[in-house]
């Protein structure tokens, strides 16, 4: 496995693995690798004869410093997991390569639905997260990208960046990885202590029974949605948002619309937890 932060390596290498008629599978990731990052990164392997994880914490898509200070650097430790599981190649740029100034003169942004739900939530985040993943794109030029369902309105923008910058890049989901008590595999999991952990997995049950209302034919979603986030705060979270939207664009669900998702957001402790699960 290579392991490179240098951009010239990691062209060149691209570079002579395309002249050999490989295809390159790719998967961007801040570190901290857990068991969904190793299920995208076999997707991966089934989707392009090499694979190619970048790990970059980035600054851009932070909005409390606190928080990019305190986000787990397990460099190390996450090189062997993908040495393990067969990765060809681990990009770990610097922040000083990937803003050589300190930051970037030109963004990459989405309108619409950077604005919605976990954009609404931390004001400039999809900003970053759609302009340094096009950076990354441009590095590595990959044929596919493989992203967890888990930030589906991430994913949902990345797809709409993809498609309106006509980049010629498959974008593929893959369904949320959960441990076997349904809280989504998460790197800020480990921020629970101990007895949030036990508390955590409501966070799922609750939106699956949203989910449930909604297939027995339930329609007032504002009040399910309240409900929800009542039961939340019951349970010792600190709900952000539980929301019914459309799959399609996350704008607000009316009766009749479909497909659906439910989407939300809650503090526990000091980890704040994101799920959705569609319908």
């Amino acid at each position: 496995m290579i392991i490179t932060e240098q951009v010239d390596v990691l062209r060149e290498q691209i570079k002579a693995w395309r002249n050999a008629g490989e295809t390159i599978a790719f998967v961007p990731t801040m570190g901290n690798l857990h068991a969904g990052h190793l299920a995208l990164v076999k997707r991966a392997q089934a989707l392009g004869s090499k694979v190619v994880v970048s790990i970059f914490v980035n600054p851009t898509q932070f909005d409390r410093k606190e928080d990019l200070a305190a986000y787990p650097r397990t460099l190390a430790e996450d090189c062997a997991h993908l040495q393990t599981c067969g990765t060809d190649m681990v990009f770990t740029p610097t922040p000083a390569l990937m803003y050589p100034t300190g930051g970037l003169a030109t963004k990459v942004e989405v309108p619409g639905i950077s604005q919605l739900l976990e954009g609404a939530s931390r004001p400039g985040h999809f900003t970053g997260v759609s302009t340094v993943v096009c950076k990354l794109f441009n590095l590595v030029v990959p044929d596919v990208a493989v992203f967890g369902e888990k930030d589906f309105q991430q994913l949902m923008l990345i797809r709409q960046m993809v498609r309106d910058l006509d980049m010629d890049i498959r974008i593929e989901g893959l369904p949320t990885v959960r441990e076997a008590d349904g809280l989504a595999m998460s790197s800020r999991n480990g921020y629970l202590s101990a007895e949030e952990r036990k508390i955590a997995p409501a966070f799922n049950r609750i939106l699956r029974e949203v989910v449930d209302a909604l297939h027995k034919g339930g329609q007032d979603y504002a009040s399910l949605q309240a409900n929800a986030m009542k039961s939340l705060e019951l349970q010792g979270f600190r709900p952000d948002y539980v929301e019914i939207r459309r799959a399609v664009d996350l704008l607000p669900a009316a009766a009749g619309d479909a497909p659906l998702v439910v989407l939300g957001s809650a503090w526990l402790g000091k980890a704040r937890l994101i799920d959705n699960i569609p319908l």
